[in-house]
């Protein structure tokens, strides 16, 4: 077993995020694009701006204010959807090396583009090769169906229908399933690799072996991709985090 991993700690993965400060569809300032996720949790830490992280989840919906110095998380099948009141800014930290930004994330599109893995495909695509005029159309419209499909959700669980959330939640699982087997090879370089190594460590300072401080190194990294559209805000991303 190794003794050394030289990932990021625990291989979550991170980004930055500015908000998209597009007003919605029910009038707030800005806000972001409800997704879940199926397998991560996916945590902020606010550097900047004000705003809020609407969840809606089986127990109901929610609302948690965020300012800088805020540090807020959720897990796996919480619907999120940031809200930007003014300059809202994050740091962005995500488990297994960063999966949902690298597809474990489903937005809550109408039930008739989650059909099939190439319909949903279809329906969240940002095309590359356009304008970024366009792209901020495309993005935005995205956002606004999405959003429109979270207000009926939440207006359903909150009069007592749970079966609306359900039927997403089931949609979203069978969406994703032809992508575990990559998922699970993620999950064992990434946090399994990480885990393992602090057993090994332990099991080294046990048995009175200290060598593998030797290999210590330090590492470091600016943003690659810059700007990008994400699911609730222009990213920048890490590359290798």
């Amino acid at each position: 077993m190794s003794t050394a991993y030289d990932g990021f700690p625990g291989a979550v993965g991170v980004s930055r995020l500015t908000v998209y400060d597009w007003p919605t569809v029910e009038g707030l300032p800005g806000g972001g694009t409800p997704h879940l996720h199926l397998t991560c949790t996916e945590g902020y830490v606010v550097t900047a701006g004000r705003g809020a992280v609407q969840t809606l989840t089986t127990s109901g919906f929610e609302e948690t204010p965020l300012e800088p110095g805020t540090v807020a998380w959720f897990t796996p099948g919480t619907i999120h959807r940031l809200v930007n009141d003014g300059g809202l800014e994050i740091t962005v930290v995500m488990q297994n090396s960063g999966l949902p930004e690298a597809g474990d994330a489903v937005l809550t599109l109408p039930q008739d583009r989650l059909t099939d893995p190439d319909t949903y495909a279809d329906a969240v695509r940002i095309p590359a090769d356009v304008p970024e005029a366009e792209q901020v159309e495309v993005a935005r419209a995205r956002r606004d169906l999405a959003t429109r499909r979270f207000l009926e959700l939440r207006e359903a669980t909150e009069n007592g229908d749970p079966e609306p959330l359900a039927a997403f939640q089931r949609a979203a699982a069978e969406l994703v399933r032809p992508r575990l087997d990559a998922w699970e090879q993620r999950w064992r370089d990434g946090a399994h690799a990480a885990a393992e190594t602090t057993r090994a460590q332990l099991d080294a300072l046990r048995g009175k072996d200290d060598g593998y401080l030797a290999e210590a190194r330090v590492s470091a990294t600016g943003p690659g991709a810059r700007g990008r559209f994400g699911m609730c805000g222009r990213l920048d991303v890490y590359p290798g985090i």
